[in-house]
Formats: structure tokens, C-alpha cells, sequence
């Protein structure tokens, strides 16, 4: 039984609930969502809060509504684009972390490769900068933050936009569950260590060292948080 949502945040509340009834597959892709007036009884919202939470669904491409037809569920999987990523991690879990760990390996490498040759002097020093706060950083948390920021500095200096905003939807959808990868940063000077041939390639300009040092880089990194210690197994599982 659907239960109903608080009034604080109607709309918010209800865009959130029905998108995660759309990607949990409550409501399949093809499919119709129920009425206007049936949907908004059964969570006990007006009809105009209804229909907020609809256009905000449109608009990332999860439904289409058409007039005296419905709204129906989009096959967001065929036309959706990465921006939904940080939504399905969010509401689905850890079933994608696989696939983007996966794409962000093979983009990453290819990524490192192409900022060798273009990276500028004030992108060397960011690095450069970037690697000693990562050294240097007093948690677990500040240290992922700091090596997500090392991969932005990365894309950018492809000079490439587009890298850059597929590498950010990699990094969103990460970031929506990062907490569950902390466990990997709980030594900043060991993940410093690790992320440090990639620096030194990239503000060398070897192409072939960095695409080498980002494939090591990215699938040990991968290894890390796809195989957690026996202790935040048990913790994860809680």
C-alpha cells in the first residue's frame, strides 16, 4: 500500500518517490502511471503537486506525458543519457557500481592519455597541488573529495568538454554512495602513493605512461572498493 508523504517538501518528497517507483520498476519502462487523480489519493497530494513532480520527472527523461493519453514511463535505459546515473545508483544501489567502475577504467585511460599531450603548466601545478592536499588530507572523506577533484583537473586538461562531463557523471554517480568506498582513503598517504605515477605522467606529458598509469591506477582503485575488508563487509551488511 502506498503510504502517504509529509507536506514539507511535498513536491520534492513525491518527484523522489516516483522516481524511485519508476527505476525500482514499479512502474516499467512502456508503462502508464496511474491516473492524475487516482495517483495524487493514493499519496495524498494535490493534483497540482502531482503535476509538479511530473514535469520534473520529464525533465531528466524518465516519462513523457501526452495530452489525453497519459504519462508513460520512457525506456530510460535506450534513451537515457549519463545524467540519470547518480539516480539509479541512488535508488537501485550498488547494481551499477560494476558498469561504471568498468566505463570509468576504460574512459580514464583513455582520458590520461589525451591530457598528457594537452595538459597546460597551471594544470601541472594543480596536480601537483591536489596530490600533496591528498597526502596530506586529515580524513578518509576529505581524501576522496580531493582525488575526485584530481580526475576533474585530469578531463579538463584533454581540452576536450565532452570528456569532461562524462568523466563528471561517473564521478555524480560515485559520489552518490561514496560513503560506502570511504574505507579505501582510510590511508591518505597510501592512496597518495597510488595516484602518484599517474601525476608524475601526466605532468611529464608521456602519453603511453599515462594511459599505462591510469589503467593501473583505476583498476587497483577498483579492486579496492569492490572488495572491501572483512570488517566493513560486516559493517556494510548491517
Amino acid at each position: 500500500m502506498t503510504s502517504p508523504i509529509a507536506r514539507d517538501t511535498v513536491v520534492d518528497a513525491l518527484t523522489e518517490r516516483l522516481r524511485d517507483d519508476v527505476l525500482s520498476g514499479r512502474y516499467p519502462p512502456g508503462s502508464y502511471l496511474p491516473p492524475e487523480r487516482e495517483l495524487a489519493a493514493a499519496y495524498e497530494v494535490t493534483r497540482t503537486s502531482l503535476k509538479h513532480a511530473i514535469v520534473r520527472l520529464a525533465q531528466v527523461g524518465l516519462v513523457e506525458t501526452k495530452h489525453g493519453v497519459g504519462t508513460r514511463v520512457r525506456d530510460y535505459e535506450r534513451l537515457g543519457g549519463p545524467e540519470l546515473l547518480p539516480l539509479l545508483v541512488r535508488t537501485v544501489g550498488p547494481s551499477w557500481m560494476g558498469e561504471i567502475f568498468e566505463v570509468r577504467r576504460e574512459i580514464g585511460a583513455q582520458v590520461a592519455a589525451k591530457a598528457a599531450v594537452h595538459i597546460t603548466g597551471e594544470q601541472r601545478d594543480r596536480l601537483v597541488e591536489l596530490a600533496a592536499r591528498l597526502r596530506g588530507a586529515p580524513d578518509a572523506g576529505s581524501a576522496q573529495l580531493t582525488e575526485c577533484e584530481i580526475h576533474r583537473v585530469i578531463a579538463s586538461a584533454t581540452g576536450n568538454r565532452v570528456y569532461g562531463f562524462l568523466v563528471n557523471a561517473l564521478l555524480n554517480a560515485y559520489l552518490e554512495v561514496r560513503d560506502v568506498f570511504r574505507y579505501a582513503f582510510a590511508d591518505p598517504e597510501a592512496a597518495a602513493d597510488r595516484i602518484a605515477p599517474l601525476v608524475e605522467a601526466l605532468c611529464a606529458g608521456d602519453r603511453d605512461r599515462a594511459r599505462a598509469a591510469a589503467d593501473a591506477y583505476l583498476a587497483e582503485t577498483e579492486r579496492l572498493m569492490l572488495n572491501p575488508p572483512l570488517a566493513d563487509q560486516v559493517i556494510r551488511n548491517i
